[in-house]
């Protein structure tokens, strides 16, 4: 089973899909955190999901770019296992801005949908966070727009993917498929 779970900043998504990991029956649980933490801010935020996922019995993967797919392979070996990637929209920003240059749109989407493809047959399953960063109306450059047409491009193939998809707002799931 394959669900997609996507909402605001600040929608309750995590908790969602953590807790929606704990319904599950499935004794692996497996959490793939892939955000890289800048600053203060960003060392309160990993803090703040740690505390969530305290005691549930996760074995946590911090990996910021899919490059090792092959080690989240070695690790999740049992096919009965869960995997909850926490969350697309860090992985995309990791995969698109390296230190180095910023990597194409294209190539971004392809690499995260090819790595999506191979975690979901990895696992019996997989839930997958997104951020909803699409409905602000307000003008970005171009490397901000070339993101979130990458962002979308991968939203979607997860939702096409995806058994269920749900948005979280205000802590509400409302199921859209």
């Amino acid at each position: 089973m394959i669900h997609l779970v996507y909402g605001g900043s600040g929608s309750g998504k995590s908790a969602y899909a953590e807790n929606l990991v704990m319904t599950l029956d499935t004794k692996n649980k497996y959490y793939l955190a892939t955000m890289k933490i800048y600053g203060e801010e960003g060392l309160k935020k990993v803090q703040r999901h740690r505390e969530l996922r305290a005691g549930k019995g996760f074995v946590t993967i911090e990996k910021e770019t899919l490059d090792d797919m092959e080690d989240i392979k070695k690790i999740v070996t049992e096919k009965d296992s869960v995997i909850l990637l926490e969350c697309l929209s860090n992985l995309t920003a990791n995969e698109m801005f390296r230190e180095d240059r910023m990597i194409p749109c294209r190539e971004v989407s392809k690499k995260i949908c090819s790595g999506l493809k191979s975690l979901g047959e990895t696992a019996e399953n997989l839930v997958i966070v997104s951020n909803n960063i699409f409905e602000d109306g307000i003008e970005y450059d171009e490397s901000t727009k070339e993101y979130m047409k990458a962002l979308g491009e991968i939203n979607v193939f997860a939702a096409e993917m995806a058994d269920k998809v749900t948005e979280v707002v205000c802590s509400i799931p409302v199921e859209v498929k």
